[in-house]
């Protein structure tokens, strides 16, 4: 449970829910962490969850603000020395219906948190620490970007292009650097409950492992993915779905 012993993690979107728990996997295995969020209470109450100042910090703001990327990057450096991983973890679906129905400001909005904003927390995190002294990065897609996804169509398009985009980066920055992703399918959390809520068993019921994720399912892929175990694989996309896309289920 070393494994990550003397490294460090930026985690964004990291208050609750899937980020937390991908942190929580991250401490417990031995990382000193920075997680960002927009609500500085909540992300207070997630230090302390992880354990306090002494492995965890928290810097709130928005993941698409680019003053707030590079106060992060900063103050994680400051704070323990180094960034050897970086989870893109920050995802939004502020709208629900017919892709062609979306107004194109809320698309915009959908592409440049999910696509754009970990295009440029990589590109922070290579010029401040990876790009001299290696890294590895994770970025959390979803299956809704590997297969059409009715109602959640323009987010799907913004974690396809984060598949696509995976793909790019681990051409572009190995050796020194791996980027590979995970596509979850319905992960039990505060964002996904529009989803289950009220028909868990309903909803789970067409999953092959007939139950739907917790975000421990998704915290372990990750960390594997971030490991030295993982260092002969970039530009991947791991798919954590309780095998729901092997079948036709929603």
């Amino acid at each position: 449970m070393n494994s990550f012993k003397d490294r460090v993690a930026i985690v964004t979107g990291a208050s609750r829910g899937i980020g937390l728990g991908i942190a929580k996997e991250l401490v417990e295995r031995g990382a000193k962490v920075c997680i960002t969020a927009r609500k500085p209470e909540a992300l207070a109450e997630a230090v302390n969850e992880l354990g306090g100042p002494g492995v965890a910090i928290a810097v709130p703001g928005k993941a698409d603000d680019t003053a707030h990327q590079a106060d992060a990057v900063e103050k994680t450096i400051e704070a323990f020395g180094r960034l050897d991983m970086l989870v893109n973890n920050t995802g939004i679906n502020p709208v629900y219906g017919p892709a062609l129905d979306v107004d194109p400001e809320a698309a915009a909005k959908i592409l440049a948190v999910n696509v754009l904003a970990p295009l440029a927390w990589t590109k922070r995190a290579r010029d401040a620490w990876m790009g001299e002294h290696g890294g590895s990065v994770v970025n959390v897609a979803s299956v809704a970007g590997i297969r059409a996804s009715q109602g959640i169509g323009m987010y799907g398009v913004s974690k396809a292009a984060l598949i696509r985009l995976t793909m790019e980066l681990g051409a572009e920055l190995g050796p020194k650097i791996r980027v590979n992703a995970v596509a979850p399918a319905v992960v039990k959390t505060k964002f996904a409950t529009a989803l289950y809520e009220g028909r868990e068993e309903e909803v789970a019921s067409v999953y092959p492992m007939k139950r739907l994720g917790v975000p421990s399912d998704i915290a372990g892929a990750v960390a594997f993915l971030l490991s030295d175990e993982a260092g002969w694989i970039t530009g991947q996309t791991l798919v954590l779905d309780g095998g729901i896309t092997l079948g036709g289920g929603l």
